[in-house]
């Protein structure tokens, strides 16, 4: 277990919360998460961006069985680098709260 450790980048409240959602899952498709956030494809893409270059979240591509195009679904997991930032941030934020 990693110590307490406020992270900048996860501390974001979107990036938070796509973190507090892909935490406990495998992964999530795109759509899922931008509804469950309900935000924009535009806004969601830039916190993934970010996310993404930290390292915390690996975006896939899969074709999806359920169009007839040739769109693909991404799919969003976090990273083990990803998990322990956003156990460690949590920990942090339980410590600044005084929920030692």
């Amino acid at each position: 277990m990693h110590d307490a450790h406020f992270d900048d980048i996860i501390h974001a409240p979107l990036r938070l919360r796509i973190c507090g959602l892909l935490r406990p899952v495998d992964q999530l498709d795109f759509a899922v998460l931008r509804t469950a956030l309900d935000v924009s494809d535009a806004t969601l893409s830039k916190h993934i961006k970010t996310l993404v270059t930290a390292g915390y979240l690996v975006p896939s591509k899969t074709a999806s069985a359920d169009r007839s195009d040739a769109r693909r679904v991404m799919w969003l997991s976090l990273s083990q680098p990803g998990k322990a930032a956003f156990d460690a941030h949590i920990r942090a934020l339980k410590k600044i709260a005084g929920a030692f």
